[in-house]
């Protein structure tokens, strides 16, 4: 019999097969000087194809201030404000605004306790090492979402200016806000299984869980003040002169006063707010995705369990259409003059503080002397690339065969990364690495807007699609 070690086990005749091979190669030793000195992506950096993406765009929105989420992962909500944000400036004609992200923070953190609570109470019966209860447990009340936690949150507890709630240090940094409510909520979920365990009712346990909301309620609000239940809203606007007084005297003195007009609103609450302030409404929104797998045929409307933050809203849900209805949708949102809140895996072939999306900017592939062969398919069926990060396209520039070739990114790194906080993404890398968009209902065409009256069909919550934004 032969020794199975033998045939599984790296020897040491193969490493130095190995290493000979390696340093045989003149282009191997000048990758690793390159890579060991300054890093992969650096190395990895052509600038033929930086060269390639100009930050040019033939359809660009003009949008606010760069915003940014600190340590924190909040990027879904920010891309979400961000897009709210431009139709708001847009209507009421502001230079620039800013919603509270820490207002919807703490209501977000609120109801997903409440929503992992309940979740506990549906699956009193799994065992704790189950797929289903490790997936529910896995982060009770993280940072992370997708637009549809967004919406929920908006549609309940409306929306106020950042200077109604401005930011804290636990919204600027989360982890230790984030980590002991979720050992509270897991002490919580713990003795409600007890209990069950136990011979306590259902009633008694929901009961229980009403008296735990109080302590998850404590908790938020020392982490990051309570929220105002109303505010006041005081905005210029950019039409008006500053002409001061006695203006047709060439010698009259020009008075320093800021006389543009003025929106003023005094005990306004955040829900008045949205609805009298934004033109737009959130649930006119509809997620696509394009996600080529077997197990996710197109032309059909999906929803994945136990995603949703505020219990009673129900969890995510989109449609899935072919890239050619993706792209196109896309490109009509920005042609129609409005932004578009987008998910992707942010960490491929990316340069953060250059600000690229690109294949052929970040050649890994020429570094490491491997192709990279994947399609979009593959990588979401292995778990290499689900949505991980969201952002906002605000330009798309279209070639003259009519297809986008490269995107506007608006990021929330803040303005030291990328190009003054925006990024430029080809249109390869869109079409690989962009898995979900947010498109109005009145872009979507016929056939797409036809599958959202359809019955969704029901995805586990581990599908490999995409994970909470962050």
């Amino acid at each position: 019999m032969t020794n199975p070690t033998a045939s599984v086990a790296m020897t040491a005749e193969m490493t130095r097969g190995y290493a000979e091979s390696f340093n045989a190669d003149r282009a191997n030793l000048v990758a690793a000087n390159a890579s060991v000195s300054e890093g992969i992506l650096k190395a990895a950096t052509d600038y033929k194809g930086m060269r390639a993406l100009p930050r040019d765009f033939s359809i660009e929105l003009k949008q606010g201030s760069i915003t940014n989420q600190r340590q924190s992962g909040r990027c879904w909500m920010f891309a979400g404000l961000n897009t709210l944000r431009y139709e708001l400036m847009h209507r009421w004609n502001l230079e620039d605004f800013e919603f509270s992200e820490t207002y919807l923070f703490f209501w977000d953190k609120f109801e997903k306790s409440n929503a992992y609570l309940e979740n506990v109470l549906e699956t009193l019966d799994e065992p704790t090492d189950s797929r289903l209860f490790q997936n529910i447990n896995g982060n009770p009340a993280g940072d992370g979402g997708w637009w549809q936690m967004f919406a929920a949150l908006v549609d309940k507890y409306g929306l106020m200016p950042k200077s109604a709630f401005p930011e804290s240090a636990n919204s600027r940094n989360s982890t230790a806000f984030e980590q002991y409510l979720n050992t509270k909520l897991r002490e919580f979920a713990a003795e409600l299984r007890d209990r069950h365990a136990a011979g306590a009712t259902i009633d008694e346990l929901r009961d229980l869980k009403v008296r735990d909301m109080e302590t998850v309620y404590r908790i938020c609000a020392i982490a990051l003040g309570e929220p105002p239940a109303t505010f006041d809203f005081i905005a210029r606007t950019k039409d008006g002169k500053n002409t001061g007084k006695d203006t047709d005297a060439a010698d009259a003195p020009k008075s320093g006063i800021d006389d543009r007009p003025q929106i003023r609103e005094y005990g306004i609450a955040p829900l008045e707010f949205y609805r009298k302030y934004v033109p737009v409404d959130v649930d006119e929104f509809v997620t696509l995705v394009n996600a080529p797998m077997a197990r996710t045929p197109f032309g059909k409307r999906y929803r994945i369990a136990y995603t949703e933050n505020v219990k009673e809203a129900g969890p995510m849900e989109f449609v899935n259409v072919p890239l050619d209805t993706f792209r196109k949708a896309a490109a009509d949102q920005l042609a129609a003059g409005h932004p578009i809140w987008f998910a992707c895996d942010c960490m491929q072939f990316s340069l953060r503080d250059e600000g690229y999306f690109d294949c052929d900017t970040v050649r890994v592939d020429q570094l490491f002397g491997t192709e990279f062969t994947f399609d979009k398919g593959q990588g979401l069926e292995y778990a290499d690339c689900p949505s991980n990060h969201a952002m906002t396209f605000t330009g798309v520039n279209i070639a003259p065969d009519g297809a986008p070739d490269r995107w506007k990114v608006e990021n929330s790194w803040g303005k030291d990364n990328g190009d003054e906080g925006y990024y430029v993404a080809s249109g390869a890398w869109f079409d690989r690495f962009v898995t979900e968009i947010v498109i109005r209902k009145d872009c979507l065409d016929d056939e797409t807007r036809a599958l959202l009256e359809t019955e969704p069909v029901t995805l586990e919550p581990w599908a490999p699609l995409t994970r909470p934004c962050r």
